[in-house]
């Protein structure tokens, strides 16, 4: 019986998120943006990886995490956590702060969303949280880490596991720094020290130990 009530609650949260899914990508709230949202799909799962927003090329791919910064995350998983693309991408979540490509600023780099943009968005994260209750929230980069935790310092919470709520949902977060190519940050002491530290957090949380024993 118990497991007859955990297959029909599980077929409820996926219809709720498919439908959620299906109305995200159909948002036009914010003008500004350069592209329609982007998705990973209606994936229930108990972890949650929320990322800042998509560059150039994951409208086009229509997936998060779909260039070089996605090529390191990936690397970070399969290496910590047994973890490959495919199988992160198949049992976790993906949110991000802002789901639209906010476009270039006059420097030629990606534009940083408007205060208004993020609270534009910040109701679609707010229903997943709700929808799928996650036990364990990956923010990655200082913009989606701001979004649970004060974040003055990457040095002050990389490496750190946190406890937090939102959306009346009470759930950890491990924040991980940003895996842009751009940033030395991750690659030199102390970041390259916590990264460490965090992705063996990360390794170890019994949400996500599961899906790697799941595929070994």
């Amino acid at each position: 019986m118990r497991t007859a009530h955990r297959a029909v609650a599980t077929t409820t949260i996926q219809t709720q998120l498919d439908q959620h899914v299906t109305a995200l990508l159909g948002c036009r709230r914010c003008p500004r943006m350069k592209s329609t949202p982007v998705s990973g799909g209606a994936i229930v799962s108990d972890v949650m990886i929320i990322g800042q927003a998509p560059g150039p090329r994951e409208p086009v791919l229509q997936r998060p995490f779909a260039h070089t910064a996605g090529k390191t995350l990936f690397r970070w998983f399969e290496e910590f956590c047994g973890m490959n693309e495919a199988t992160v991408r198949s049992k976790i979540y993906f949110a991000a702060v802002c789901r639209c490509f906010p476009g270039k600023n006059s420097g030629g780099t990606d534009r940083v969303p408007t205060p208004d943009e993020i609270r534009n968005c910040s109701s679609w994260m707010d229903d997943e949280i709700e929808i799928l209750r996650p036990s364990l929230v990956i923010p990655v980069g200082r913009l989606a880490i701001m979004q649970f935790i004060d974040c003055a310092k990457l040095e002050k919470v990389i490496g750190r596991k946190f406890r937090v709520e939102r959306a009346r949902h009470r759930f950890e977060v491990i924040p991980l720094p940003h895996p842009s190519g751009a940033s030395p940050w991750h690659k030199i002491s102390p970041g390259k020290e916590l990264l460490r530290r965090a992705l063996k957090l990360i390794a170890r949380h019994s949400a996500v130990a599961a899906k790697a024993a799941s595929e070994s």
